[in-house]
């Protein structure tokens, strides 16, 4: 039983549709752990779901028309829109993958079965449907964590697999986490997408939290926080087309690895310029978050003033929230030791926005979210 399993279980209730009920007894074990699970063959998919049910998991086979068209048909409805969904991968080939995000896939998981992974894209994907709507508070942090949480889908399932990512797709989330950050806490929404999400996912989505609660701290116009909270959430979205041995292998990288994971924000300047719809100031961060005012940054080795001012901050959460983040390799930094870190970096950042920073790092400010 995992750490995950301590989650109260009587409150998320889910909808398993199979048509392999042979082979998904393994998942609907794994299911069973953080909610109540019903398992029916995809033919008897309800016209509509329970009012209490909190999302529906599809485990079919995505090679098989019937099967594909069967589920479409029965999702297709109005009372299953906005209901998330989850499908249920059989291998890590394309088609499968395209085939899910047609119908509506909202996450995707993939054979064999991981049991602390599912666990966390459940958790993640379904809400606690009593919690979800238990205050006004509750439902703004919900609402912006899966907001977020299908920035990230749309980044690193949907993009890859040939689904281009739209400016839209990001206006119609930044609201939500805005909100969420700001009628609740800095802490409150970095301790739910800490336990929810993937390395990728999370190291996007702390960014996004700090990178937020710097503007609001500033007193940026609401104009520009929405601006630096669009540039958190893209501008890792290069890595979606790095390997994930690499992505998340627990170790030192050897120089191809470095070379091939310094490629990511090329990689994601080129798929979004190529979709032709996101302003230049989105595409500056994506390209070159990771430029240092001495020049000893990458890709294309900028000094001083010709890095722009919203670099110089999404470079500067950027930073701190991988160092405070726990990765496979070492345990997190403290963040009084991240900090410290980062003041050492001497010519490389900016110095008064590091120090501005300094009350959100360490949460000391009084009018806004708290560490």
């Amino acid at each position: 039983m995992t750490a995950l399993a301590t989650q109260t279980s009587s409150k998320r209730r889910l909808l398993l549709a199979s048509d392999r009920t042979d082979q998904s007894s393994e998942l609907a074990s794994i299911l069973k752990i953080v909610g109540e699970v019903d398992t029916i063959p995809t033919s008897e998919i309800p016209e509509a779901p329970a009012t209490q049910v909190s999302g529906i998991v599809v485990d079919i086979n995505l090679r098989s028309p019937e099967s594909v068209q069967l589920v479409r048909n029965k999702l297709r409805g109005d009372a299953y829109r906005g209901v998330p969904r989850l499908f249920v991968l059989a291998d890590a080939l394309h088609h499968g993958s395209m085939q899910a995000w047609a119908l509506g896939a909202t996450d995707t998981i993939s054979r064999p079965f991981n049991e602390e992974a599912i666990l966390r894209r459940i958790c993640a994907a379904f809400p606690d449907t009593i919690r979800f709507d238990a205050t006004e508070r509750g439902r703004a942090l919900n609402r912006g964590v899966a907001a977020a949480q299908s920035v990230m889908t749309r980044i690193f399932e949907k993009l890859p697999a040939g689904t281009p990512l739209k400016f839209s797709d990001i206006l119609e989330s930044e609201n939500k986490i805005l909100r969420a950050i700001k009628q609740t806490s800095l802490r409150e929404w970095l301790n739910t997408v800490g336990r929810h999400h993937t390395d990728s996912y999370r190291h996007c989505l702390f960014v996004t939290g700090f990178a937020v609660a710097f503007a609001q701290h500033l007193g940026m116009r609401e104009d520009d926080q929405r601006r630096l909270t669009r540039a958190a959430l893209l501008h890792d979205v290069g890595k979606a087309f790095v390997p994930v041995a690499i992505l998340d292998k627990p170790g030192t990288l050897t120089e191809e690895e470095t070379r091939v994971m310094r490629m990511h924000p090329q990689l994601g300047h080129g798929a979004l310029a190529d979709e032709g719809s996101f302003p230049p100031e989105m595409l500056d961060v994506v390209l070159h978050h990771h430029e240092l005012l001495d020049g000893s940054g990458y890709p294309d080795g900028l000094k001083g003033d010709q890095i722009s001012d919203i670099v110089r901050l999404t470079t500067i959460v950027d930073i701190y929230a991988a160092l405070v983040e726990k990765r496979a390799y070492r345990l997190p930094f403290t963040h009084n030791e991240a900090f410290a870190t980062m003041e050492k970096m001497a010519g490389k950042l900016d110095y008064h926005l590091l120090q501005a920073f300094r009350s959100v790092a360490l949460g000391t400010y009084t009018n806004g979210p708290k560490l």
